[in-house]
């Protein structure tokens, strides 16, 4: 245990490791600035300390989460977002990114970062206010307007921003459903779902991960509790295992029960489906799904901000009462007119055509030579890869050796997948060319031998 303020006792002590640089300095100059204080009862100087307990939990908590491989740390890149950055350690080459949601490479675009600069210089850099109060501009509308026009006409939409995805699945689920519905939960919906569902009073109800026959069973459980409203709810793509969820035989089970479907596309907009407009559209059942949740900040230009887009009735009701919307600032603009432009780079098709192509076109090549060399993938008809592994301490280890040979991925293990299920998680771009792709295989083809993966 770590003790940083303890009355008589040496105050400062060696941090533990791993700390980035800056934090540790600057936790040393506190700890320094402490002491020369004093922090005896009577002295002037007051500080808050943590209650003991309290810091004895979270030192065990976390030298648990070291030994066992699931500590996190942060490396600093200190470059633009792109398919090849560079990274703060101790060499100045580049590496290639591999797992950056940057799915169609329009983080650095030129057309996006214009647009992001224009609309920062006539629009301001931001409003100050939530939307409700004097945080509306006529390019907020107008970006709602677009996302709507981008799912299509079939029937009449509308769509509310937000600051992230995450704030659009925190706000929809407690402003929709009262004590008197349903809410039916796919079991590996992303976290920002699972936390907008504990937000309301709504009976729980969790199906088996993609499985319609479990997912009709539940609905039939709550029709049998007296459920008014029953809603569904589904990642499009399950982002850790880069499964599409089956939309078309959910679609089909959420119409027989009179329920409706709430999808989060964050990892498919922009790139799923023919021309972009995600797993609806991969599925062919775009006008079935009543609400989609989805991001700005991944494939649709990298940045942040979230919306939620479906009937207009609902999202009037998410404008008066979702607690993210009404007490967040409102997007800035910058993020607006970068948004704006990657949607009109999607929705054009000379634009479009290409970076499909070539996204695609890299996806089947990884997948192909990485399952010819024996390793065990995930997912399907995705660009994320995961690469099977299990142990966390593996994946760690593998994660660091490909970084030392120029290729930038990340392991990810427990509380964030399943403990034992170990995975670094591939994320392939239309940014990445033919040359960056092989090369990521060979490396992890000569560190997968190096660690008897292979």
């Amino acid at each position: 245990m770590v003790s940083f303020l303890a009355v008589g006792k040496p105050l400062v002590r060696a941090l533990p490791q791993p700390f980035p640089p800056l934090v540790q300095r600057r936790l040393s100059r506190c700890l320094s600035s402490a002491a020369a204080q004093g922090s005896s009862p009577s002295s002037n100087a007051r500080t808050a300390r943590l209650p003991e307990a309290l810091e004895e939990r979270v030192s065990q908590a976390l030298e648990g989460m070291r030994r066992s491989g699931t500590f996190k740390t942060e490396r600093i890149i200190t470059t633009p977002q792109s398919s090849s950055i560079k990274v703060q350690n101790d060499s100045d080459k580049p590496v290639l990114n591999f797992c950056a949601n940057n799915y169609l490479g329009l983080a650095d675009r030129p057309e996006v970062i214009q647009r992001a600069d224009e609309y920062l210089h006539k629009w301001g850099n931001g409003l100050s206010s939530v939307r409700f109060i004097c945080g509306t501009q006529s390019i907020h509308k107008e970006l709602e307007a677009q996302i709507s026009d981008f799912y299509g006409t079939a029937y009449p939409r509308d769509t509310i921003l937000y600051a992230s995805c995450f704030d659009a699945n925190a706000g929809v689920f407690e402003s929709l459903l009262t004590e008197q519905d349903a809410i039916i939960s796919d079991s590996l919906n992303h976290a920002s779902i699972i936390d907008g569902v504990r937000l309301c009073k709504a009976k729980r109800f969790r199906y088996a991960n993609g499985d319609v026959a479990d997912l009709e069973r539940q609905l039939q459980l709550a029709d049998e509790a007296g459920c008014r409203v029953k809603m569904v709810a589904t990642d499009g793509v399950f982002s850790m295992d880069g499964v599409i969820a089956p939309l078309r035989d959910i679609c089909d089970v959420v119409e027989r029960h009179g329920a409706i479907l709430l999808v989060d596309d964050a990892h498919a907009t922009g790139f799923v489906g023919d021309t972009g407009r995600g797993t609806g559209e991969y599925w062919g059942v775009i006008d079935r799904i009543h609400l989609v949740n989805s991001t700005l900040g991944k494939a649709l230009g990298g940045a942040s901000g979230g919306y939620t887009t479906g009937h207009p009735l609902l999202i009037s009701m998410l404008r008066n009462t979702s607690r993210p919307y009404l007490f967040s600032n409102t997007l800035a603009p910058s993020v607006v007119g970068a948004a704006a432009a990657a949607i009109d780079i999607v929705g054009d098709p000379e634009t479009r055509a290409p970076l499909l192509d070539q996204l695609w076109s890299n996806a089947a090549l990884f997948r192909s030579r990485m399952q010819d060399a024996g390793f065990v993938l995930a997912g399907k008809d995705h660009a994320i890869i995961p690469v099977m592994l299990g142990d966390a301490r593996v994946a760690s280890k593998m994660a660091d050796s490909l970084l030392a040979r120029g290729i930038y991925v990340v392991g990810f293990s427990y509380p964030v997948v399943p403990k034992d299920k170990a995975r670094i998680r591939v994320q392939l771009s239309a940014a990445h060319s033919t040359d960056q792709v092989n090369h990521a295989v060979d490396s992890f083809i000569e560190v997968g031998h190096e660690l008897g993966v292979i």
